[in-house]
């Protein structure tokens, strides 16, 4: 028997041990090292000319990897905008590999109209227009990606051409933004329009909202015959929104392609006293956002969304006759990076089910609430500076003290195991950024945290 077989035979022993760490590691989240800063290399040591076997492989593992794997998926990891992952999500992406579908075509397999209520279901949660289709996507570089490139064939229709076709050459865009985040920046480059090529929109005083009234005299000025807007719903480091509606009035009277990033912001519609912030956005040509961020599911969960379905098929679809399908349903591969895609709907399907409007509107509540009460503690510490103020789930700050830079402090911060922050910039200062976006966290998670803060500022 090969070990191919020999592995099939003995996984439901193997299935029930992984199972076992996985509950472990989730139920221990809380009690482990948030970050792991002293990771080994694991360089040394060659592919085995003869295989282990799962059994000695999942050893392996719980050897040499998992005692060095972070708490991300835990309460007190504030970097970024990093969601956990819910237990309903976390079952899902189990079954995923199970059933490894390619959801590239339908015909054979129901996984595509998954995806496709799966996408419904979100346009109900965000309240985004039935008009609205689109792909979930590896996460929300992707999601940006398909807007630019969806943008550039736009722009290139407004002067007859069919960029995806042809190519770039002779084609004229010019790209506006005021605080495109680096995805967006990194998409630009993608799509070979430069990723330091946009015309920078000046932002309101005090924030990284652009100002409109600069945008309408930039599209007024451009000599551009197609032109890309790249707007925001909640930017990365003071979660400003742009005011969309009138952005898209500016974009629709000059003919140019509105894309809103909102990968966290978005689920600000989720609030009652928020939701007015994305006013507009249902306006947008194309919305980017993230499931693993205020959603909570696993990585590998973007979400793209356009008005314009036949736009984004013709910017990603190729014929082959091997891809030749019939079905009434899209086939995926044509708007999209990938032909072949995991069946990534599945975790987002079945945290949808289990949680409803209601369960991630109470999160969104939550996470709020927590940012305000680090910020209050914040302003009332004399160890440190609140830099902006906190409407959302970022608290941005850094240390009062002349002696310790923020670098220094961040790094002290985070040696304690208890928390894990990142670096950010606000008003041409270093800052330090928390994020908050799990399930999981608490106000006693909140009270570790400024305790932390504290022993740091002594």
């Amino acid at each position: 028997m090969n070990q191919f077989n020999a592995d099939f035979s003995s996984l439901p022993q193997l299935a029930e041990s992984v199972s076992r760490w996985a509950i472990d590691f989730q139920q221990t989240l809380s009690e482990r090292p948030v970050g792991c800063l002293n990771a080994p290399n694991l360089l040394e040591g060659g592919l085995p000319e003869v295989g282990l076997g799962a059994k000695q492989a999942f050893a392996e593992f719980e050897h040499r990897v998992a005692p060095f794997l972070n708490a991300s998926a835990g309460p007190r990891y504030l970097g970024f905008v990093t969601g956990g992952t819910t237990p309903a999500a976390m079952l899902g992406d189990w079954l995923v590999s199970a059933c490894d579908q390619n959801v590239a075509s339908p015909g054979d397999s129901i996984s595509s109209a998954v995806e496709l209520q799966a996408l419904a279901w979100l346009r109900q949660l965000l309240e985004l227009p039935e008009e609205f289709s689109g792909i979930l996507t590896s996460g929300a570089t992707a999601s940006n990606v398909l807007g630019v490139i969806c943008g550039r064939q736009f722009a290139g229709k407004q002067q007859g051409q069919d960029i995806a076709r042809d190519g770039l050459a002779g084609a004229s865009i010019e790209v506006f933004s005021a605080t495109p985040h680096a995805s967006a920046q990194k998409a630009l480059s993608f799509a070979g329009l430069g990723r330091n090529q946009f015309t920078q929109i000046a932002r309101l005083d005090n924030s990284e909202a652009m100002d409109v009234n600069a945008l309408a005299l930039a599209l007024r000025e451009s000599s551009a015959a197609g032109k890309i807007v790249l707007a925001s719903a909640g930017t990365v480091t003071g979660t400003d929104f742009d005011d969309l509606e009138a952005i898209a009035a500016l974009c629709r009277a000059h003919q140019a392609w509105l894309h809103v990033d909102g990968a966290f912001g978005l689920f600000a519609r989720l609030s009652a006293t928020r939701h007015a912030w994305t006013k507009g956005i249902e306006l947008a040509d194309s919305i980017t956002s993230d499931s693993h961020k205020w959603l909570n599911v696993p990585y590998d969960s973007g979400i793209f969304f356009t008005r314009h379905p036949e736009i984004l098929q013709q910017s990603c679809s190729v014929a082959a006759p091997y891809l030749d399908v019939e079905s009434s349903l899209p086939s995926f591969m044509d708007r999209g990076i990938e032909n072949s895609r995991r069946f990534r709907a599945l975790p987002l399907w079945f945290s949808l089910q289990a949680y409803g409007r209601e369960g991630f509107a109470a999160l969104i509540e939550s996470n709020c609430a927590q940012a305000s009460m680090l910020a209050d503690w914040i302003e009332q510490s004399p160890g440190y500076e609140l830099l902006h103020p906190c409407r959302l789930n970022v608290v941005v700050f850094r240390p009062t003290s002349d002696t310790v830079s923020v670098k220094e402090r961040l790094k002290q911060i985070n040696q304690s195991g208890k928390v894990l922050l990142t670096p950010g910039m606000w008003d041409g200062k270093s800052a330090i950024r928390a994020a908050f976006s799990n399930w999981r966290t608490t106000t006693a998670d909140v009270e570790i945290v400024c305790d932390i803060l504290a022993n740091c500022a002594m």
